[in-house]
């Protein structure tokens, strides 16, 4: 059904199957086109999504949606594209054709490409923001990108209140979605009042349900024959509110002793993952402190359908005792419902709509009395319940699954219509100066070698790691803001990430020397630090990473102490003399403030280490040598990104001016007469008015020159910093003056550097994380939605000295060590 469609309900999209569904006359066309396509009927139905036997809500969704869509269309080719998260791996039936890992980008573009060329007709999307990669599941808009057929997406969650990154990901998945397809008016409305879909692009389709058989022989089956049943089922998680449900439980079995409570499912493989059985564990121990341990049964598996109909139809009453108002949908609800059961459940958005005219009762958020009071009530009372049950039923009459996918197949053709009405449909495969090149994998191996117990050790021989070197501070918060960056990101191993990450962590922290309010650099092997204060540089690299880990990381244990060690560091800022320093800090303040933007003790700081770095600019530059300083040496990229991120996110265009200015002449610098990109080499560097040094080249260069040009890029949106970030990252890849890879694929190591006449064939730590953070940004900026509108959306006008500079509107824009999704 059309949302748009005045006093429409769930059920009224027509029911009867027409011969004419799959196969409807041509719809009129661009007078101009000269060659119509011919009317073409839908043969090809792929859907993407988490599929069975994966535990989950979405899985146990696209199985039954993809089976009931291949039983009322048997003419069809219907088979799916299911998503494999980063820890379990499952074993598929024959309809899953292609699997794609949630957090490998290329997996995505690679997903795209076999479902253009397998002429598929038109794909169903199973959308809920988790079950993607990317920050707010972003890189499902990779691949949706690079399709040529039209897109029925299925929205599982919509937020009121998107963050930024959510609401960018939703309101470009629409653009690229022909229908939209939502199980409830509420979802309709919001739609329309958060993300301005219009009415005509909404289709609004019921959950699913299976048939159920006779209850009586359920209640043997089962084990509970003679027995009222009360059932909770799905994934356990602390927001299902089962505890209220069992604390009613005395009052209830005071006035029905022969009650029983049933929480059917296993713990959430999410939840599970990281806190284990505690849920279910602090349920069975509250229902035996209660004395109602005999009367509630606890069934930790993952069931079949068979098994769910069994326990659905020896139900008396279900209990969603659910926590959260924002539930926009229930699997679970919409099997209770439309299975004709007497509901009991708290006021969530989904209850509130599908147990409206006497379908259910509502009780109040977390009260066990109320839910108590209920559960007797229609326990006593076989009328009221028996009446419940029939409007229940009447309601659900057309949500059983063959239901819904005559109903999904009226979408489909209503989609493959619209698209050709556009003229949308004209395919041409992407040459290479159409599509991103391919990244290479984000592999941890040899980082992980090159880590022990204390932290990770600074060089190597060769792929070996160099012991009598030891360990420094620069390289242990390198690591911490890659792993951040990495952990956000969601791809790779997360187990893996998170132990590195602590690992870095526990080395910044312990490099804390709190008598003098400075870090420590040098440690040797033998756990003895080599000084009692370290650089400038690195003090400012620390907090560049803490600010990361602050801004980024998902971990409140690694973010809480991430900030008490960055308001620590913070003082001595003002006392530092390099200018590098300040940049790092700058980057780090930057990243602190993605999370706390406002804290004006950080923001007084970052205005005084901007105004530094722009006085040396006035102070130092020349029109041939726009420059901070006599030189070019190291990390130069840094301090012109360090300005540009800074005056974008305050507003001020004299700073963004003075950045761009200086990172344009870096660039053209930074280049050799083939073009390729050629940082000035550490030996000897380039001191104004002498000659350039061409070796040895390093690989901290190339990975700053990438991420101050994708700043550039994010805060311009001028498209050609994104050519000279991809330049300079191609170093790595060997598109440089040797034209020799620096990047070992082998081992996920990076060599050490580039000399006259060869490579530098160590891996130290420093080449290594110099790789892997310009990597994880350019796949960040890979998966930038909104990458192919006509304006930079989130930008504005400022002019200042006579020049029109655009900056970020909105502080998520800003761009720092790492460009995010935006």
């Amino acid at each position: 059904m059309k949302s748009g469609q005045p006093n429409g309900s769930v059920v009224s999209i027509a029911r009867e199957r027409q011969s004419s569904l799959w196969n409807l006359p041509e719809a009129q066309g661009d007078p101009e086109r000269t060659s119509p396509s011919p009317p073409r009927a839908i043969s090809k139905i792929a859907m993407i999504g988490n599929h069975m036997p994966r535990q989950c809500g979405i899985a146990t969704f696209t199985t039954h949606l993809s089976d009931s869509i291949g039983v009322a269309f048997p003419e069809v080719d219907c088979f799916v594209l299911a998503m494999n998260d980063v820890v379990h791996r499952h074993v598929y039936p024959s309809r899953v054709r292609f699997e794609i890992a949630e957090g490998d980008l290329a997996s995505y573009h690679r997903a795209a490409d076999f479902l253009n060329v397998n002429t598929v007709d038109v794909v169903c999307l199973q959308h809920e923001y988790g079950i993607f990669g990317g920050p707010a599941g972003s890189h499902i808009i990779a691949l949706l990108r690079d399709l040529r057929m039209p897109v029925v997406t299925t929205l599982h969650t919509i937020l009121a209140e998107p963050n930024a990154a959510q609401r960018a990901v939703m309101d470009e998945l629409f653009g690229l979605s022909e229908r939209v397809v939502v199980m409830s008016e509420r979802g309709v409305d919001l739609l329309r009042s958060v993300h301005q879909v219009p009415d005509g692009k909404i289709d609004l389709i019921p959950h699913g349900i299976p048939f159920l058989p006779d209850g009586r022989s359920s209640k043997q089956r089962i084990g509970v024959e003679g027995k009222r049943v009360l059932l909770t089922f799905g994934l356990l998680s602390p927001d299902k509110g089962i505890e209220y449900a069992i604390d009613a439980l005395p009052q209830i079995l005071e006035q029905q002793p022969n009650t029983v409570y049933i929480v059917l499912g296993v713990t959430h493989p999410h939840v599970k993952d990281q806190h284990g059985e505690a849920y279910r564990l602090m349920l069975q121990n509250r229902a035996r402190r209660l004395g109602v341990g005999s009367s509630v049964i606890f069934y930790d598996r993952f069931v079949s359908q068979d098994e769910l109909n069994d326990f659905l139809s020896a139900a008396d009453i279900y209990v969603t005792p659910y926590l959260k108002a924002e539930q926009i949908t229930s699997g679970t609800l919409a099997y209770a419902v439309g299975s004709g059961k007497a509901v009991i459940s708290t006021p969530y958005w989904y209850a509130t709509e599908l147990l409206e005219e006497e379908r259910g009762v509502l009780v109040p958020w977390r009260d066990s009395a109320a839910i108590a009071s209920a559960a007797i009530e229609l326990l006593g009372d076989d009328e009221k319940r028996g009446a419940i049950c029939r409007r229940a039923a009447a309601y659900g009459r057309d949500m059983t699954w063959p239901a819904v996918a005559l109903e999904y197949g009226q979408s489909f053709e209503r989609a493959r219509v619209g698209q050709e009405q556009r003229m949308r449909t004209v395919f041409h495969a992407k040459t290479l100066a159409s599509r991103p090149v391919e990244l290479p994998a984000l592999v941890l191996d040899h980082l992980r070698h090159m880590t022990d117990g204390t932290g990770l050790l600074q060089h190597a021989a060769f792929t070996v790691p160099r012991l009598e070197d030891g360990y420094c501070l620069d390289d242990n918060a390198r690591g911490l803001a890659v792993m951040a960056l990495a952990e956000e990101a969601g791809t790779g191993d997360r187990e893996l990430i998170r132990s590195l990450g602590s690992r870095y962590l526990a080395f910044v922290r312990y490099a804390w020397n709190p008598e003098i309010g400075r870090f420590r650099n040098f440690m040797s092997f033998r756990r003895s630090w080599q000084e009692e204060s370290g650089s400038e540089d690195s003090h400012g690299r620390a907090l560049w990473a803490l600010g990361t880990v602050v801004g980024r990381s998902a971990g409140p244990g690694r973010r809480s102490l991430s900030g008490d060690l960055f308001h620590a560091a913070l003082p001595v800022l003002s006392e530092f003399t390099s200018p590098r320093a300040w940049a790092f800090a700058l980057l780090g303040l930057e990243e602190y403030l993605r999370a706390f933007q406002g804290d004006s003790r950080v923001e007084a700081v970052r205005e005084l280490l901007a105004e530094r770095l722009l006085d040396l600019f006035n102070r130092t530059s020349e029109p041939d040598w726009p420059w901070f300083e006599d030189s070019l040496t190291y990390c130069s990229a840094r301090i012109a990104q360090a300005l540009l991120v800074s005056g974008a996110r305050m507003g001020r265009g004299d700073l963004v001016e003075v950045s761009l200015r200086a990172l344009e002449w870096l660039s053209d610098v930074q280049r050799s007469a083939g073009g390729d990109f050629a940082p000035v080499g550490s030996d000897g560097f380039y001191v104004k008015g002498g000659p350039r040094a061409r070796f040895d080249q390093q690989p901290v260069e190339a990975s700053a020159m990438v991420s101050a040009c994708l700043a550039a890029g994010q805060v311009t949106g001028d498209s050609k910093w994104s050519v000279y970030a991809r330049q300079a990252f191609d170093w790595f890849l060997g598109q440089n003056e040797l034209q020799e890879p620096l990047y070992d694929a082998s081992t996920g190591g990076c060599r050490d550097g580039l000399h006259e006449d060869r490579v530098n064939e160590n891996q130290g730590a420093e080449s290594t994380l110099s790789f892997l953070l310009a990597l994880l940004e350019m796949r960040a900026a890979d998966r930038i939605v909104g990458a192919n509108a006509k304006a930079h959306p989130l930008t504005a006008t400022v002019v200042a000295n006579g020049d029109t500079t655009r900056i970020p509107r909105s502080r998520d824009m800003a761009a720092s060590a790492s460009q995010e999704t935006s």
